[in-house]
């Protein structure tokens, strides 16, 4: 698709100016005072992934997207062999794709050099729609290699991989916000989708608490495989947010980049 980059872009730059606006008007939790080199760094940290992310289309010209074009005209992939209902193959590409950056997640905290990399986003000292920008370049070179794997493995059609990628970016910065939602709007919302106040719990400092709620968009593989908590232990007012051993030094861009090489 030759406007791609123009409508993921589109809705990339909607979402974020938009939940931000919503972050003024009703935060969930008190404002702070360093919110502007906070700022600064997540967004030094989509910068840089994001050039990463061009040098290494580059190498591999195929990325997620352009994997699914070419898994379809060499006929790879599972849906390809099964050669199944257009709609059915969408909704079963969106509902596996979704698994798989659960169980992508999940690992992240299992393996530790995969910790160590992925710290780097539980790092902020605060959470916020910046925060679901804020990822190690190593971790988002690997999870794209994971995707392009995934998508020659299940053929999927283009459409439903941009579709995915979408809803995946979208999700990530509406399930940060610091924004405040209805208990019975939440309760709703929660039921399918990823909301803020389970996603914060994520990044509790507790590790109990942040070894749960793994998913991004949908709530249900949390539901199904028992990583589900719904309320952390001191309330959404009281939890703190990041690392334990962390002070002010992940608000610098510098240091977050070579936290995953400082012994701890």
């Amino acid at each position: 698709m030759d406007n791609e980059i123009f409508i993921r872009l589109s809705i990339f730059f909607f979402a974020f100016v938009a939940l931000a606006l919503l972050e003024r008007l009703i935060p969930r939790r008190s404002k702070e005072n360093n919110k502007g080199i906070r700022w600064r760094t997540n967004w030094s940290f989509i910068i840089i992934d994001s050039f990463f992310l061009r040098l290494l289309a580059f190498a591999i010209p195929l990325l997620a997207i352009g994997a699914a074009a070419d898994a379809k005209t060499s006929e790879i992939g599972i849906f390809n062999l099964l050669k199944w209902p257009v709609g059915i193959e969408f909704v079963l590409s969106i509902l596996i794709l979704d698994f798989a950056i659960w169980i992508q997640h999940l690992i992240t905290h299992k393996i530790p050099f995969l910790w160590r990399v992925h710290q780097v986003h539980h790092s902020d000292p605060e959470f916020d729609v910046s925060t679901a920008i804020r990822f190690h370049p190593i971790e988002i070179v690997l999870s794209m290699l994971f995707k392009v794997g995934l998508v020659y493995l299940l053929g999927p059609a283009v459409l439903a991989v941009l579709a995915f990628e979408i809803l995946l970016n979208a999700s990530a910065m509406f399930n940060h916000a610091n924004i405040k939602i209805s208990p019975k709007l939440e309760r709703m919302l929660r039921f399918l989708i990823v909301t803020p106040d389970m996603h914060r719990i994520h990044h509790s400092i507790d590790r109990k608490e942040h070894d749960s709620n793994y998913g991004f968009a949908l709530s249900i593989w949390d539901k199904i495989f028992g990583t589900y908590k719904a309320e952390p232990y001191r309330g959404h007012q009281k939890m703190e947010v990041g690392l334990k051993w962390q002070n002010d030094k992940p608000t610098k861009f510098w240091w977050s980049l070579w936290l995953p090489f400082i012994n701890r």
